[in-house]
């Protein structure tokens, strides 16, 4: 089979590409920069130069596939313009889908995000639980917005699936996709010592190599019009963090910083961002976000697709081991 994957220099898109490509696929991945395609550069893969905001070169790169896994997106915590976040993540998946369609693909792999469900309350939430807070990011509000013009293309017709990807963390390029194993490999150094609030909201981590898969499993076995949670297990920050220690051997105290004090460093951030451009580290958004419990449930993606979670503890031990022996 031969796959378009978007986004194929990226966290997920690497993977991706080089799973499908070790088993014998044939893979048109699409980049930006050339700077970033040193680990693309294998039998079974081919370059694409290209950008999601630009048609031709997407209907280019589609020609000839059988299917697209759409997996490029605007994911950082900040932009200037926040219209950015809609320009990439909606007018540029309906791009994709549309070359996608005109090229005549059978199926599509949508990558959206699980910070579109809704948050948990006492019980594991899921594709179907009704979402009745707003969306806190821009980042959220416009992968919504993605799946819902996908959801309309397939009632017209096109095969498209989306998956929802939780916390991700594991092997792989440290970007900002990345961002859970950049907090391990700052701990692994010293310089991570602080738990947001007092510890007890929970999150769900899904392992790389887990989500790579959830991404093939879902072009073989995914449903048009459906989401699949890809997702592992759900821990607290002070879960996370005991496992995180049992698994170095570090025993790091953590400063448990009080939510106002977060909430008051994240907006001094975000105004200095707006006045020079730097990217913050925090907004009010994502504190926000994160004062709510993400406990979800990966049973349909089990039932459905076939996924199967990696033990987070299992997770956490090869990415240590990872970041370990690339001294990174």
């Amino acid at each position: 089979m031969k796959y378009l994957i978007t986004g194929a220099t990226g966290y997920i898109g690497t993977q991706l590409a080089k799973k499908l490509a070790r088993e014998g696929h044939t893979v048109n991945a699409l980049y930006r920069s050339e700077a970033k395609t040193e680990g693309l550069k294998s039998e079974g893969i081919e370059l694409f130069k290209g950008d999601i905001s630009d048609r031709a070169s997407l209907e280019k790169a589609a020609h000839g596939c059988d299917g697209v896994f759409h997996v490029a997106a605007f994911a950082k915590p900040w932009a200037k313009d926040p219209q950015t976040f809609y320009q990439q993540n909606v007018q540029g998946s309906l791009n994709v889908f549309k070359a996608a369609q005109y090229a005549g693909v059978s199926k599509v792999v949508f990558t959206s995000t699980a910070g579109v469900i809704s948050p948990s309350n006492g019980t594991p939430s899921d594709e179907q639980t009704l979402r009745e807070l707003a969306q806190f990011t821009h980042y959220e509000s416009s992968k919504a917005l993605a799946e819902e013009a996908a959801a309309e293309l397939c009632r017209e017709g096109m095969n498209i699936v989306t998956v929802n990807p939780t916390r991700v963390y594991g092997p792989g390029l440290l970007s900002d996709s990345n961002g859970v194993t950049r907090l391990i490999k700052m701990y692994l150094e010293g310089k991570f010592k602080f738990m947001p609030g007092d510890g007890s909201s929970i999150g769900n981590y899904a392992f790389i190599d887990d989500v790579v898969a959830g991404h093939v499993l879902a072009m073989e076995n995914g449903k048009s019009g459906e989401r699949y949670i890809l997702g592992g297990g759900n821990v607290s920050f002070t879960e996370f963090f005991n496992l995180l220690s049992d698994v170095t051997g570090k025993d790091t105290h953590l400063y448990k910083i009080p939510i106002p004090l977060l909430k008051f460093a994240a907006k001094v951030m975000e105004i200095r961002a707006n006045l020079t451009g730097t990217p913050p580290i925090l907004t009010p958004p994502w504190v926000k976000k994160y004062l709510y419990n993400w406990e979800l449930s990966t049973e349909k993606a089990e039932r459905e697709l076939g996924y199967h979670p990696t033990p987070i503890e299992e997770g956490l031990s090869k990415t240590v081991d990872w970041i370990l022996r690339n001294g990174r």
